[in-house]
């Protein structure tokens, strides 16, 4: 065994039997290599990543690949999951040099950790080729080597940043409506999504698109969110059969996934489908809710209370091998076998036929037809078709779990789970069913009793008990977003003075005032090559514009100008500049909180929590949201409370109206 061995990481641990004498990223590797003077390899992935696994088996299980591994270098395998901070820095090279990125991502890197060559997956003999060239150049002409690493570090230190110079002071919604145009040119409008493929989900996407459709009154834009949802649920990428959603679809058509199934994705998920479900009522997106969160629970949550990482995109075969998908593919043979006289209808349903087939007589579950369409085809009622749908689901269920699974990623991770944590909040908005906010508040002690220190700083990681890394950036706004959900699901405001505990830690250990935005990691951690500052949204948005709508929420419950001032002028030092509006869809989201139609309601009286429920019931985006049944210290409800009936305060641009007792008024004005 390798030095990986006494790591926590799952996909650390995969690696712990390679013949290469790997070692994790710490102070020790890397002063190693200083000593040596030996060039490292960074190699970085994740349990759930097919390539990575590929990788593994052709290059790091092999003896002669390892030989040239352990003599001239030193190796340092590195959890992109555990390390989002490495991964982040290494990424932005492997993007200059090559244009794109991806995982498994690989570098060479001079013995102080400045890289000087990378890419991401490779064949065994390209492999040995490339490294025993960088290791006769390093030896026969170092100084071109130290040269180029320099120039290359310029580069890496230059990328991302965002120029404060001379911000603009006002929101101009007009700008909103520019960038959606423009963005208007990538829809697909067959299969929603972004008209290319691989198809990546970017919840955070259409949660932007959905409130901007709502609020502008846009029903184009509101008709394709509802077709790329409606379109997701219905492809291969949802698991129709146990529910969750895998990371992406390789085609146009939301067919075939990337198997892995990832905590982030789903929770986020969970969220965009309750506010869709809220504005529309669409049965399909409750049925998407219902699914993802009872596979969440099953099959990705602790004793504890916590939410583990990820399933595997590979499990093995019948023949005993790993292969991607195998768990989820389905060959018409065993279908005939289990299905019996309802063949021919279950493919009607779900595409066994040549839209639905993948590869070597294989069928991912798909659908491309309504149930009344097809039941109308039939001359069946709808009913008896939704009834034998829930029973071939549960009939494939049980055959499929006798296959081997996918492997667990089994970490638990501060900032996935706080999403998934609102998931379960905003699950219980939508739905009122009481088991998801349970949940969440039983992940919430477990991130207060796991990963949140007495000395006031998060952790990122949790496994067998342990936490080894300091939180970053991303751990701070993701669990401050949660509370923030959580106390408008609950009122209790615990959940919001914990939310301001923590944005005045991050102010203090995180925030840059020279460049107005926040670090991804705290002044507290070892320094790296150079500093991350996460502006642009991606799969999961970025940690600044998820933090500046934090403050800008904490700025109005505790009546606090300073958080407002530096929601506002990160904002500003964003929004002129966006080019590429998907990349940016957070900050955007941030931008309408400044139009006309945002509103502040203070509920209080003794029936302020049914009342409030109600209200999270219903898709009013644009609104902020506080409560309380008693005597409240929070400015924002201070001296509100009236025992003798529940008010209702209405204000925006902190200017409130009268107190009001008529709440089908107050949502009639909230939905001006």
């Amino acid at each position: 065994m390798n030095e990986l061995n006494f790591e926590t990481s799952p996909y650390l641990l995969q690696h712990a039997n390679n013949p290469v004498h790997w070692k994790a990223w710490n102070p020790k590797s890397l002063a190693a290599a200083k000593e040596n003077n030996k060039l490292i390899i960074i190699s970085i992935g994740y349990s759930a990543c097919h390539w990575c696994h590929v990788m593994e088996h052709e290059s790091f299980e092999d003896a002669a690949v390892a030989q040239i591994m352990n003599a001239h270098f030193i190796a340092i395998k590195v959890d992109r999951e555990e390390r989002p901070d490495v991964d982040a820095v290494y990424m932005k090279a492997v993007q200059i040099m090559t244009g794109s990125g991806g995982w498994p991502l690989n570098l060479v890197t001079l013995p102080d950790g400045r890289p000087v060559w990378g890419r991401t997956y490779f064949k065994k003999e390209e492999w040995i080729q490339t490294l025993e060239q960088l290791q006769e150049f390093y030896q026969s002409h170092p100084e071109k080597m130290i040269d180029y690493a320099e120039k290359l570090h310029q580069g890496i230190q230059a990328i991302g940043l965002i120029q404060n110079e001379e911000p603009e002071t006002e929101v101009n919604q007009n700008i909103l409506k520019l960038l959606v145009e423009k963005w208007k040119k990538s829809f697909d409008l067959e299969f929603g999504g972004m008209a290319r493929a691989p198809k990546f989900m970017m919840p955070n996407n259409y949660q932007f698109l959905l409130r901007y459709g709502y609020q502008k009154h846009d029903e184009k834009v509101l008709d394709f969110v509802n077709r790329t949802l409606t379109k997701m649920a219905h492809g291969g990428l949802f698991d129709t059969i146990d529910g969750g959603f895998s990371r992406y679809s390789v085609d146009m058509k939301w067919h075939i996934p990337h198997f892995e199934k990832m905590l982030y994705d789903n929770g986020q998920l969970v969220s965009l489908y309750s506010d869709a479900y809220k504005l529309t009522k669409n049965p399909l997106y409750k049925e998407v809710i219902e699914k993802t969160l009872r596979f969440v629970e099953r099959e990705l949550m602790n004793s504890e209370g916590g939410f583990y990482s990820a399933l595997d995109a590979d499990s093995l075969n019948s023949d005993n091998d790993l292969q991607e998908g195998a768990f989820y593919a389905w060959k018409i043979p065993e279908l005939k076998v289990i299905l019996k006289k309802d063949f021919d209808l279950f493919c009607q349903v779900f595409n066994c036929n040549a839209f639905g087939i993948w590869e070597d007589e294989k069928y991912v579950l798909i659908q491309n037809q309504t149930l009344d369409s097809i039941a109308a085809q039939n001359k069946i009622p709808v009913s008896e078709l939704r009834t034998k749908k829930i029973f071939w689901e549960n009939l494939l269920y049980n055959e499929r779990e006798k296959r081997s699974k996918p492997r667990l990623d089994d970490k638990c991770l501060t900032s996935w789970n706080a999403i998934m944590l609102k998931g379960n909040v905003d699950a219980y908005k939508a739905l009122g069913i009481q088991k998801y906010l349970d949940i969440a508040q039983q992940n919430a002690c477990f991130i207060i009793k796991n990963l949140w220190s007495s000395e006031g700083n998060l952790f990122h990681n949790y496994k067998n008990g342990k936490t080894t890394i300091n939180g970053y950036m991303e751990d701070y706004c993701f669990v401050i977003a949660a509370f923030i959900s959580l106390y408008e699901a609950t009122l209790n405001e615990k959940w919001l003075q914990d939310s301001k505990q923590l944005a005045d830690y991050s102010l203090k250990h995180f925030y840059d005032d020279k460049k107005s935005f926040f670090a991804f990691t705290s002044n507290l951690d070892e320094a790296l090559i150079t500093s991350h500052y996460e502006t642009e949204d991606n799969v999961i948005p970025a940690s600044n514009s998820v933090m500046a709508k934090n403050l800008f929420q904490l700025s109005i419950y505790f009546n606090n100008s300073y958080y407002e001032k530096i929601s506002h002028q990160m904002l500003m030092a964003v929004l002129p500049r966006i080019d590429h509006p998907s990349a940016f869809s957070n900050w955007m989201d941030l931008a309408l909180n400044y139009s006309e139609q945002n509103k502040e309601l203070a509920v209080c009286g003794e029936d302020a929590l049914a009342y409030c429920a109600k209200i999270n019931s219903q898709y009013i985006p644009n609104v902020i949201l506080a409560g309380t049944q008693k005597e409240s210290t929070l400015p924002f409800l201070n001296s509100r409370y009236h025992n003798q009936e529940t008010l209702f305060y209405l204000c925006k641009n902190k200017t409130c109206l009268m107190p009001n007792t008529d709440y089908q008024q107050i949502i009639n004005d909230l939905m001006k």
